[in-house]
């Protein structure tokens, strides 16, 4: 198994850093080969601007268009082609990061914004009356698979069903569908570690001693159990869910998991 991990804090000493530590010495005594791209220590570019796109950024700038263009002719800038040639070697991805404000880190949402460019993550595929483009379960990235590791400062119970911060499922979804199963990505479910902030010796031990047993699990972890755009249950072009598909009375991000 060849696992690229994106890590998104700035500090090595960290919990994110020690986790991601773990993973590679963990992957690789199994016979893995691992690539990290850290992000914090690679001074990555987080925000997208016509530099990306070389002599194919327009005026005014259409980043879709631009960023096809440059990616058609081989222009990108090299820390992009660097990260989409990783995501082309890996068969999984990992991206291990702490939640801040409800969401990953500005600098892994700028990777997210330069690397999965038009023509590269989104934009492929045959688009027609009856089919919608390759994407949610299709795409260039199809035949791989990603796991969130991710840090939460709060307890668990506030993050439960009824928690007042939401379900982290619901959370998570954006990445998870939005980002990761967009362009064919197939998306485990997430190792979460919640009240980071009073972790103790001994509780990290037990944080640590599961992390290891996820990692060498990946290959036979089911994965959520996504619909796929083109499978049937979305009418096209309006891409609604088919009637009487709700499993179980299900709404909200539910529906677009199969029961």
């Amino acid at each position: 198994m060849k696992t690229l991990i994106v890590h998104a804090h700035p500090e090595p000493q960290s919990l994110n850093g020690s986790l991601t530590g773990l993973a590679v010495a963990t992957l690789e005594s199994a016979g893995h080969e691992v690539r990290v791209s850290d992000l914090y220590a690679m001074g990555w570019k987080a925000v997208v601007d016509a530099a990306d796109y070389g002599p194919h950024a327009s005026s005014p700038l259409l980043i879709a268009r631009d960023s096809g263009r440059a990616f058609d002719a081989g222009d990108l800038t090299p820390d992009v082609r660097a990260e989409q040639e990783k995501l082309l070697w890996a068969d999984t991805v990992i991206l291990q990061f702490p939640l801040w404000w409800y969401s990953m880190p500005a600098i892994l949402k700028g990777w997210v914004d330069r690397v999965f460019t038009f023509h590269f993550a989104y934009g492929v595929g045959e688009h027609s009356a009856t089919r919608y483009g390759d994407r949610f379960g299709e795409g260039t990235l199809a035949g791989r698979r990603a796991l969130l590791s991710v840090t939460v400062g709060g307890p668990e119970s506030h993050y439960a069903a009824r928690g007042i911060n939401g379900p982290i499922e619901d959370l998570l979804f954006p990445i998870h569908h939005g980002i990761l199963y967009y362009p064919g990505i197939e998306v485990l479910p997430p190792f979460v570690v919640h009240g980071t902030d009073r972790l103790t010796a001994e509780e990290y031990a037990d944080v640590a001693k599961a992390w290891e047993q996820r990692l060498l699990t990946l290959e036979s972890t089911e994965p959520i159990a996504f619909r796929r755009q083109n499978s049937g249950d979305y009418e096209i072009p309006s891409l609604h869910l088919r009637e009487g598909l709700e499993p179980g009375g299900r709404s909200g991000f539910g529906l677009h998991v199969r029961g």
